[in-house]
């Protein structure tokens, strides 16, 4: 006798069908909204900042006129941002904007910066609140309703460490007057850089100074020590003392060229403040004389502490190309070995237990392994050539990118419990849908099997790298063709064990026969699929944080409590649609409740915070610093969804004994945190030859190339690249 709401062994399923299409479903929704996700705010914080797009418009916007845009970075204590030239090392902020045709944004009005001495470096910069203010043109031919306007904000933030953030923001400009942030963008203007009615200046080259000669300055800056900040870099030394004299009331201006000079402009423009006074003076001037050849500008006793530049990160040495069917049989070898792979082994289990239920219908499982490859092939070419398709473009993505969006995880997290409430028995989807939906199986049985294929994919990939790190990099760099013959057989070894079982009957006779065993496996299996949205949730949380988290907690209880009821027998019509509007009436209740967090979702930062004190948060900078100084960098390139670096991280790369060895060799320990998407990862990745995590790469002290670790270090085989030190 079967227990009522449970499938046994004799009918039923042990996966409703209509759950694999309503995964596909899930997914395209989530794709879709993906595509707005980093649009759906106006500001986001960051680890060290929060971005915040604003507008001033006191008379509206008015066709042929200009309103006023603007960034708003909040520094958090001891950080800061660049100016247009960063001094000696940084970045600028750069905005990237997207706006209606015959809209036009033009540059930065950059406030005047201040110095921000590092060490034996001098940049120029900004800390504590700024305003970086964008006029916008607005075109003749406006006709009124509401400005769509999004913006992409690129700024490289700095404390002792550096770190690249971004924010991708949006906001709907009404016609109406905007003067909610007047008081900002009147201290912004204020801040700018003035021109000096009847200041004259020009420069001259004498020997290694660039001298210039300034007349018509207020009274003010002969009672302090001068500051020059030339919107040219590469030209002066950034940390040199000036000499400064006044003959009369001309001033006498000498600054150092740069002992790696790069510029031997005509004419330039500089700021000149007194002290640390705000706003400066803004002068141009014509330079006169011969340059001295670039890069052999005498090094004064600055310049002599100053660090040689960084060497470029070289790339990985080229390994002798393998024939392409030896490729091609390693991709399939290690799709064979993925089913072992314990984010993939929830959803294989479901599928032999589909043996055992239709044991004897060797057509119908014939059938299904045929289906279920090809779905497993087709994601695998699909996400190839997605892949392919955004990196010709310009877009800087790796493998398991799916994983890298929080909407994916959380749209997975919620798929994954479902079935885990369908098979512990909570509900039964041939309860919730109409009968003609639920009778398309036997019209159509097999396309539950190809988008099981498909769910199998979507959760695998990101596991391909620890087994093909290097082959699935040098298959992306290679022409379309082989780069997908690549994939195609990675997704075929993956279906090869399934498809085998199907086609054979002694490999199928294996598993037990039909019985009531079933009913108790089934509702076993439904503890690996809890534990799988676990594991969701931790990479949702390492990406979009607590509230994120929450929001799907609500979304899955909101869920299975409207699930239940739609389950629960109604003996009138009326009592089916009361069902309907109290479920219904708890989702929509708990979706308005969580949308606020998972709408405001932080920015991808560049480095996550290390696990640590032993690690540091990776960027190109720290790296490049600790190689100025000759000290060798070890660097994990990581993510929380990657579950063999999570093992990697917490084995041989926490062993004690190997962190002293690190100690020891004054190695520097650097973690990538590719959780979330960042393009700047995925370039390093890139310059090693790989497209995934796990990387390990032992960067030695000068310039050599890095060394490349296997994907499964052991502590021995740490150990023998520190001896090559």
């Amino acid at each position: 006798m079967r227990r009522p709401g449970h499938d046994g062994p004799a009918g039923g399923s042990i996966l409703h069908p209509s759950l694999p299409r309503f995964f596909a479903f899930l997914l395209a929704l989530a794709l879709l909204l993906q595509a707005a996700w980093s649009h759906a705010a106006s500001s986001a914080t960051t680890q060290n900042a929060r971005a915040e797009l604003l507008v001033h418009a006191p008379k509206g916007i008015r066709p042929g006129e200009d309103v006023w845009l603007g960034l708003r970075l909040q520094h958090a204590p001891g950080w800061h941002t660049y100016w247009s030239n960063a001094g000696d090392s940084g970045l600028p902020t750069t905005l990237a904007w997207t706006l209606p045709p015959g809209f036009a944004a033009g540059e930065i009005a950059w406030p005047t910066p201040k110095q921000l001495p590092l060490g034996p470096l001098m940049n120029y910069g900004y800390e504590g609140d700024l305003l970086l203010p964008v006029r916008l043109t607005v075109p003749a031919g406006y006709q009124g309703g509401t400005v769509p306007v999004k913006l992409r904000a690129d700024w490289l933030i700095c404390e002792e460490a550096c770190i690249p953030e971004f924010a991708e923001l949006d906001i709907e400009l009404a016609p109406g007057p905007a003067t909610a942030h007047a008081a900002l963008f009147e201290g912004a203007r204020a801040a700018a850089p003035r021109p000096v009615p009847g200041l004259d200046a020009a420069a001259r080259i004498e020997g290694n100074n660039l001298v210039l000669e300034a007349s018509g300055l207020p009274p003010a800056y002969r009672d302090g020590p001068l500051q020059l900040f030339p919107e040219l870099g590469g030209v002066i030394e950034p940390a040199a003392p000036l000499s400064q004299q006044w003959e009369g009331s001309k001033l006498v201006l000498r600054a150092p060229l740069a002992a790696q000079r790069s510029e031997s402009p005509a004419s330039m423009h500089a700021v000149i403040t007194v002290g640390h006074q705000s706003p400066g003076i803004r002068v141009g001037f014509d330079i006169a004389g011969a340059w001295p050849q670039a890069g052999t500008a005498a090094a004064g006793p600055a310049a002599a502490a100053q660090p040689a530049a960084a060497p470029a990160s070289p790339a990985a040495p080229a390994q002798a190309p393998r024939p392409w069917l030896a490729v091609l049989a390693f991709a399939f070898l290690g799709g064979a070995i993925l089913n072992l792979m314990p984010c993939v082994f929830p959803v294989l289990s479901l599928k032999v237990l589909g043996f055992a239920q239709h044991g004897g219908e060797r057509r119908r499982i014939v059938a299904g392994g045929f289906a279920y490859s090809a779905g497993v092939i087709a994601s695998f070419l699909l996400l190839a050539a997605l892949l392919l398709l955004l990196r010709a473009s310009g877009e800087q993505l790796g493998w398991g990118f799916q994983l890298q969006s929080p909407l994916f995880v959380a749209a997975l997290a919620i798929l994954f419990a479902l079935i885990g409430f369908n098979l512990a028995g909570l509900f039964e989807f041939r309860h919730l849908l109409p009968d003609r939906i639920v009778n398309a199986r036997a019209r159509n049985p097999v396309a539950d099997d190809f988008l099981t294929g498909v769910l199998a994919v979507a959760v695998a990939s990101p596991c391909t790298a620890p087994f093909m790190g290097a082959a699935l990099g040098a298959a992306l760099a290679q022409p379309a063709p082989q780069a997908l013959s690549v994939f195609a057989a990675l997704g075929a070894g993956m279906a090869a064990p399934y498809l085998a079982a199907s086609l054979f009957p002694g490999l199928a006779r294996l598993l037990p026969r039909p019985g009531a065993w079933m009913v108790r496996f089934k509702t076993f299996m439904a503890f690996p699929m809890f534990a799988t949205v676990v594991w969701l949730l931790w990479v949702l949380g390492q990406q979009a944080g607590a509230d994120a988290v929450a929001a799907v907690l609500g979304l899955l209880v909101a869920g299975a409590f409207g699930a239940w009821v739609l389950g629960l027998p109604a003996r009138s019509r009326p009592g089916r649609w009361i069902g309907i509007g109290v479920a219904g009436l708890a989702i929509a209740a708990t979706a308005a409740w969580s949308w606020p967090a998972l709408r405001h979702q932080p920015a991808t930062v560049a480095g996550a915070p290390a696990a640590d004190d032993s690690w540091q948060a990776w960027s190109p900078q720290a790296m490049a610093a600790a190689r100025q100084e000759g000290r060798p960098v070890f660097v994990d390139f990581t993510a929380a969804w990657c579950v063999t670096c999570q093992y990697n991280k917490r084995t041989t790369l926490a062993d004690p004994a190997l962190l002293q060895d690190f100690k020891a060799r004054n190695v520097l320990l650097l973690r990538a945190d590719w959780t979330r998407r960042d393009e700047t990862i995925t370039g390093a990745l890139k310059e090693l030859g790989r497209s995934g995590v796990p990387v390990y790469a032992l960067y030695p002290n000068g310039g050599e190339a890095p060394k490349l670790l296997s994907e499964l270090p052991t502590v021995d085989e740490v150990r023998q690249a520190l001896a090559g030190l």
